[in-house]
């Protein structure tokens, strides 16, 4: 494994074969496709930190998608990736779709986790008040943040027979810069959905039957415009996927790449 900083992101590689660009969600970091890791071992992993996140979380100025999305292609080609697998969860799926959108020619196929063309209206002002309570109360804000996102965001079934993803997600939310995470809360509340329906590259779609964030029905319309696109649910599953189902996961990881790239 090397870590690079590039764009002042933190970018971990490992392995060799077709790049998979792996960008996490709100919250998160590299470690979000750890546990998927096993399913990816005939690829090359270029795993970001995303800007505002976790190592990555110096950089300065206002995020929006578009700016996210801009450092990743820079990224890329500074890195010499002409076109690349991109695996994204939640937040990181509305940056692939950007990407995917916007620069067709690098993007080979997505694999997204949770994923949203960008926040329903109704949603936005909770997340501008999150962005506010970690920008102004700190690392008090933030396990309260944390807390109430195991509770919301994680299915009751993984928080019974799982109790140590409820605890990774606590600490990885918790382990955030405020100002970094309250900066990406900005820029997801503010996100407005990229154009969709002109991509062709193959793409799947996972969600979790008690996810929130990207319910079934949103994630069926999304599969619904994009011709070719492949869509499951998993059941008694939030929205940290990788983290509450990550054995139904790798097999769906793997049955996608298998015979299609390899």
């Amino acid at each position: 494994m090397t870590t690079q900083f590039i764009e002042n992101m933190a970018v971990e590689i490992t392995g060799e074969g077709e790049p998979i660009v792996c960008l996490h969600g709100l919250g998160g970091s590299s470690n979000n496709w750890t546990p998927v890791e096993p399913a990816l071992a005939n690829f090359q992993l270029v795993r970001f930190d995303l800007p505002g996140s976790a190592r990555s979380s110096g950089i300065g100025g206002d995020l929006s998608i578009e700016s996210i999305a801009d450092r990743i292609v820079q990224a890329c080609g500074k890195l010499g990736i002409n076109r690349a697998h991109f695996l994204g969860h939640s937040l990181g799926t509305i940056v692939c779709f950007h990407i995917a959108a916007t620069q067709p020619r690098l993007v080979k196929s997505l694999a997204l986790f949770g994923p949203l063309l960008c926040p329903p209206d109704a949603a936005r002002p909770n997340i501008r008040a999150r962005a506010d309570k970690a920008r102004n109360e700190g690392v008090k804000g933030m396990q309260e943040i944390a807390d109430a996102i195991v509770a919301g965001a994680i299915s009751a079934t993984t928080r019974r027979e799982q109790p140590a993803v409820s605890a990774l997600v606590r600490e990885s939310i918790m382990r955030q810069d405020a100002q970094g995470y309250a900066r990406c809360c900005d820029a997801l509340a503010n996100a407005q959905a990229p154009s969709v329906d002109a991509i062709e590259c193959p793409v799947l779609l996972v969600t979790g039957d008690q996810d929130g964030v990207a319910p079934p029905q949103a994630v069926r319309a999304i599969a619904d415009r994009i011709p070719g696109s492949r869509s499951t649910v998993y059941a008694q599953c939030g929205h940290w996927t990788t983290f509450e189902r990550a054995h139904d996961c790798m097999r769906d990881l793997k049955d996608f790449y298998s015979g299609r790239f390899q």
